[in-house]
């Protein structure tokens, strides 16, 4: 390896990685470490210039990385969300991108002194909102799914239209009068392989698993060969009809219910996570330190113009007389971050513009350039607290979904409630969720495995799962199927039946929860101890056991946290750790004689 290529690896890849963590430890949007990195290691110390490092191959390579990215955006856009979300939907992408091209356009031309040409041209670049911005944004910031729904869709949706509009734009600004009806017929050319390739690639695959001749060793490597394929045809038809084959082809294998896909869609989203670490930090550290010279005031203005007055502007006239509520009209104003296409784009055209001669090219890339950052810092920070302040947040403790409505378990719900804890019980039979009900506890009947669960899940603030049936196996796939979203270091079950986890026959580790409890208390030990009168304690740390308590009998089940979060006291975990202004949950005997609390646990072992 090389030194230059050594550089490039530490900066894109290990740079762009260790940001993304550095961002989750802190509790900061990705977007904007990222961005940092890039404009560190390129323009500001020049340790990577990526045009050197790549040479042409460059811009082949961030077209790859962007299809890749749209495509696993795609497979995230289920028709089952416009149930609830649909009007919202279509006005944001039907017809909140015509006007915000309008808008933008004549905000160019007055504010920032474009001609007509290239303000159509950075009207077109600017209509999208990246979902390589966006949808970061969404996982930090948890917001209900229909306000989530609006601003995803709208992020997917909308990149490959904006970017197929700019080729337009850009191709009629380069056009002779008498290529115009050839521009037309290619655009046509374009939209039809584009959406025959993407709909046609999902159906073969769908062909393929129903047949069994698809190896699981070879379904990954054929999704994302058939999602690069359908990017490199259809751009041979027109520039930039790759995204949108690209896009629409992870759309249809969304919604065609092909066996499989969930899993492998798990493995694209952290490729994905690699590929937008990469592709920020690239195109960040591409831009020559002569774009930010030419950052002129008419820019800011510019820049000013597109938050405060053409994205309201555009989102409050396609979004009147709808069922968007004010707030999620608020929202959508407001939250509008651009990126890597919008970036990638503009790049393009400004290369086009200088080389034909034409007058202003130089001006796009600047704008664009002073657009991005300032939407992706501006919207990352200010994302959250708006959400919040509008009430479209899912809440800000993490929350627990207890699965199994015991009476047990019931009791423990309502003891975590009542300390401050959002807790979310689920069950399948209505009967046990009465009791919940009663108590004001939020509840759930829905077969947690099931797409109608699953949606479910989606749209309640759900950080930790307890799965807590009398059934050791289900518990086990219930926590097995929710790990890749929730973490495998989040989900939990009863001790198996016996206690001993490590005679657990055929239960890998891969394939359950932490077993909880301290010590283990498997399903028959709790409800024996909950019926003969244990309580579920909750004290500080520092409070000290009464004599005759009988504490020592107590089974320590979890920790609240001073901030929040929660500790469960797994019994396969590292030692639990108990600071100042934690909290313990115990079930733990009622206060009784001695006699009586060794009669009770004598009877409970039996």
């Amino acid at each position: 390896m090389t030194h230059t290529a050594a550089i490039a690896v530490l900066c894109i890849a290990v740079a762009g990685v260790g940001a993304q963590w550095l961002a989750w430890r802190l509790r900061l949007p990705a977007i904007v470490l990222l961005f940092a990195v890039g404009l560190v290691v390129g323009p500001g110390l020049q340790i990577l210039t990526p045009a050197a490092t790549f040479g042409p191959a460059l811009r082949p390579l961030v077209g790859l990385a962007v299809a890749i990215v749209v495509f696993e955006g795609g497979l995230a856009l289920n028709f089952r969300e416009l149930r609830a979300a649909g009007e919202g939907v279509l006005r944001l992408t039907t017809f909140a991108l015509p006007i915000s091209f309008v808008l933008a356009s004549i905000a160019a031309h007055f504010v920032a002194g474009m001609s007509w040409g290239v303000a159509l041209l950075y009207g077109a670049v600017t209509v999208v909102t990246g979902p390589t911005v966006v949808l970061p944004l969404l996982r930090h910031t948890r917001l209900e799914q229909r306000a989530a729904s609006f601003l995803k869709w709208e992020a997917i949706v909308n990149d490959p239209i904006g970017a197929l509009l700019a080729a337009i734009v850009l191709a009629l600004l380069l056009a002779s009068d008498t290529s115009h009806g050839m521009l037309a017929a290619d655009l046509l050319a374009g939209l039809a392989v584009a959406v025959g390739l993407g709909v046609g690639a999902a159906l073969l695959v769908r062909l393929l698993v129903r047949r069994d001749q698809l190896p699981e060793v070879l379904k990954t490597p054929m999704l994302l060969a058939l999602a690069l394929g359908v990017y490199a045809v259809s751009n041979l038809v027109m520039d930039e009809a790759g995204l949108a084959a690209a896009t629409i082809f992870g759309i249809a294998l969304a919604n065609l219910k092909i066996p499989g896909i969930n899993e492998l869609a798990r493995f694209k989203e952290s490729l994905v996570v690699l590929l937008v670490s990469a592709l920020f930090v690239v195109l960040t550290a591409s831009l020559d330190r002569s774009v930010f010279a030419q950052l002129s005031s008419p820019v800011v203005m510019l820049t000013a113009a597109m938050w405060f007055l053409v994205r309201p502007a555009a989102i409050a006239l396609a979004t009147r007389g709808s069922n968007l509520s004010w707030q999620e009209r608020v929202l959508a104003g407001w939250i509008a971050p651009r990126g890597i296409v919008a970036a990638a784009v503009a790049g393009v055209a400004s290369s086009k513009l200088a080389t034909a001669g034409i007058a202003g090219g130089e001006q796009v890339m600047p704008a664009v350039f002073a657009l991005i950052a300032a939407t992706m810092i501006l919207h990352g920070f200010t994302l959250a607290p708006l959400a919040r302040r509008l009430g479209l947040t899912l809440g800000d403790r993490p929350g627990l979904a207890i699965v199994g409505a015991t009476a047990w378990a019931t009791d423990l719900a309502k003891a975590l409630v009542d300390a401050g804890t959002p807790v979310l019980m689920i069950d399948t039979y209505p009967g046990a969720l009465d009791r919940p009900r009663a108590l004001r506890i939020p509840v759930l009947q829905a077969e947690v495995l099931s797409a109608h669960g699953e949606d479910a899940l989606a749209g309640r603030r759900v950080d930790y799962l307890f799965a807590a049936t009398q059934n050791d196996v289900y518990n086990s796939l219930v926590c097995a199927r929710l790990a890749p979203e929730l973490g495998r270091g989040r989900v939990f079950q009863l001790a198996p039946a016996g206690g001993d986890v490590d005679s657990w026959k055929g239960l890998d580790r891969e394939w359950r929860g932490q077993a909880i409890g301290r010590p283990a208390a498997d399903f028959a030990a709790m409800r024996q101890r909950h019926k003969q009168g244990w309580t579920f304690a909750i004290r500080d740390h520092e409070e000290s056991a009464e004599p005759g308590d009988a504490d020592d009998l107590a089974i320590l089940l979890l920790v609240l946290r001073r901030n929040g979060d929660l500790a469960f006291a797994s019994l396969e975990g590292a030692d639990l750790s108990i600071g100042p202004g934690d909290r313990m949950v115990s079930l733990a005997p009622a206060s009784r004689s001695a006699d009586e609390l060794a009669e009770a646990l004598v009877s409970a072992e039996r």
